[in-house]
């Protein structure tokens, strides 16, 4: 188990650690597809995605929503607590591309006894293109 993270040690404007994803292959985008029982044509049919102008299929938005989820939850530990995680597709991911998850802390306050920090947070492609903006607010234990 990691150290915890408190409160106290969340500066305004840091970075949340990065974490970078395997490469997308077709079989990731077609298990995650299968997963959440989304089977449109797009996400497994190569043929199907270049007639809707895509060069090949897509990886879902949900996905994507889903590593941020999982980034700050790895970021806040066991004992933080994630209270909501909000995210937009604005760009589609390919496979043969790496997904990189970052985050910044946008601001902190402390209400009703909890310690809250609420960070911006996105998905890039290996290029910079950013795929999906989001944002998460977390609480996280105080050390006083």
């Amino acid at each position: 188990m990691k150290n915890p993270l408190y409160f106290e040690d969340v500066v305004i404007g840091q970075d949340i650690p990065h974490q970078v994803k395997e490469p997308l292959t077709t079989r990731s985008v077609v298990k995650w597809a299968a997963a959440v029982k989304d089977f449109y044509e797009i996400h497994y049919d190569k043929d199907f995605a270049r007639l809707m102008g895509m060069p090949d299929i897509i990886a879902h938005g949900p996905y994507k929503c889903a590593l941020l989820s999982r980034l700050m939850i790895e970021w806040i530990g066991e004992r933080g607590k994630l209270h909501k995680v909000l995210c937009t597709h604005k760009a589609s991911n390919f496979p043969g591309e790496t997904l990189v998850c970052k985050g910044k802390v946008k601001s902190k306050y402390s209400k009703d006894g909890k310690h809250y920090v609420e960070c911006e947070l996105w998905v890039e492609n290996q290029d910079g293109k950013v795929a999906a903006p989001g944002e998460a607010l977390v609480s996280l234990p105080s050390r006083g």
